[in-house]
């Protein structure tokens, strides 16, 4: 029971980096995105 929750535990940690790793390189992407765009307004 408690090897269980030991992984579920970090399961879930894993999970929840996975996404603020993902959510970070989608805000990279975006500005990126912005850069070029002024850029070629210019």
């Amino acid at each position: 029971m408690r090897t269980t929750s030991a992984l579920f535990a970090l399961a879930l940690a894993l999970l929840l980096a996975g996404c603020n790793t993902v959510r970070g390189m989608g805000q990279d992407v975006q500005q990126a995105g912005g850069a070029i765009e002024r850029a070629a307004n210019k």
